[in-house]
């Protein structure tokens, strides 16, 4: 095996670094996991993430891990319902359905981010994953790199893995391409305790989904863990919007100022989101790679995820195509078909670059038709519905 006797360095404990790490260990692979995050009880941030068959779904089970998995779905929350500026439902989805896949759970389950970290790191050998490694540099050191981490320490590997999210420090060490603005940016914010607070929107979303457009605008949502809905108010503004805007994103008064005259359109129903966010709101430019990036592999370095190939979330494409660059990497590294680590890496960047700009592509354009005038008309058309308000 082309990796006997080398120490492997994944850089970063998101889904697609450990599934990488549980594919690698699997083959019997000597690896460590540097994860920035003090320990396993740190939060993990984020809205549910549902896997796709032929990608995220595929890679938990060729890494054990589907019974497992199977147990922490959150039913229902693959269901949507799609409003219009007023919050009158014009779709919903949850109603029952004849078709079953997987077993008893739905095509596109979803799990809760912290679930699935808790499942992989689970699955790990002790002391896999070195907690409270943020990674700051490294260098060559004879056939490998020497890295160096926030907290003064340092460590050795003959190959390391980029997995260290859209702000990758690592990624310069392999291309200088960046990424460019997509001309989206998204308004994060999240209600604890919703059933209480905005009991009426926590209704609506029934515990899946929630989809509203409105003259090029957009509130999307959905359900968290512990009761709580986190919301993007997805517009499109300069890239420097959150920088020139002049708001304190601490500050709730302001936000539903702000929102008020933004999406004037929009009914006084919305407002309860703002009246009782959590604080700050985070806003979240959205980024994508260029769909035609290329560069020359090495022969100890590669990426994965985001780090590679950061894309919109208008497809729910990110992690999914996180999960399947791992278990694609694993097999280049571990089936015996190349027979150097350069190879293995070269043939999986040729294939990852190209399955990433197809899903790129996609979210690209899903961005696009949600943020264009008569979006509500166009997703309906998407999905096949041409329905009057039901309620």
């Amino acid at each position: 095996m082309i990796l006997k006797d080398k120490q492997i360095a994944i850089i970063g404990g998101g889904p697609g670094g450990l599934t990488l790490a549980r594919l690698l260990q699997l083959s019997g692979v000597n690896l460590k996991v540097y994860e920035r995050d003090f320990d396993a009880a740190a939060r993990v941030q984020g809205s549910p993430l549902d896997m796709h068959e032929e990608s995220g779904w595929a890679a938990i089970r060729k890494a054990g891990l589907a019974d497992e998995f199977k147990k922490n779905v959150r039913k229902g929350a693959d269901k949507k319902v799609i409003v219009n500026e007023r919050a009158e439902i014009i779709f919903s989805d949850h109603k029952p359905s004849p078709e079953k896949d997987l077993g008893d759970e739905p095509a596109r389950p979803e799990i809760e981010r912290g679930a699935l970290r808790k499942i992989f790191l689970t699955s790990l050998k002790p002391e896999t994953v070195v907690w409270n490694s943020h990674f700051v540099s490294m260098e060559k050191q004879n056939e490998g790199w020497l890295l160096y981490f926030k907290n003064g320490s340092a460590a050795y590997a003959d190959v390391v893995i980029a997995a260290d999210g859209a702000s990758s420090k690592i990624r310069p060490y392999v291309t200088p391409i960046k990424a460019f603005y997509t001309g989206i940016t998204m308004l994060e914010i999240n209600v604890e305790d919703a059933a209480k607070k905005i009991p009426h929107i926590y209704t609506l979303l029934n515990g899946g989904k929630l989809m509203a457009f409105e003259n090029g605008q957009n509130i999307l949502g959905g359900q968290k863990a512990n009761g709580s809905l986190g919301f993007y108010a997805s517009f499109k503004p300069a890239e420097n919007w959150a920088l020139n805007s002049g708001l304190d994103f601490a500050d709730k008064t302001q936000l539903l100022a702000w929102f008020k005259k933004e999406y004037s359109g929009w009914s006084n129903t919305w407002y309860k989101l703002f009246e009782n966010a959590g604080t700050p709101a985070t806003p979240r430019p959205i980024y994508c790679m260029p769909l035609d990036q290329t560069w020359k592999a090495m022969p100890n370095l590669t990426l994965l995820g985001d780090a590679a190939h950061v894309m919109p979330p208008f497809e729910g494409e990110g992690a999914n195509t996180a999960m399947f660059d791992a278990l694609e990497l694993s097999d280049c590294l571990t089936s015996n078909k190349y027979n150097t680590v350069h190879k293995a890496i070269a043939a999986y960047e040729v294939s990852m670059r190209h399955r990433a700009a197809n899903a790129a592509k996609i979210s690209l354009e899903n961005g696009a038709l949600m943020h264009s005038e008569g979006a509500l008309k166009k997703v309906l058309n998407v999905f096949g519905i041409e329905t009057p308000p039901i309620s």
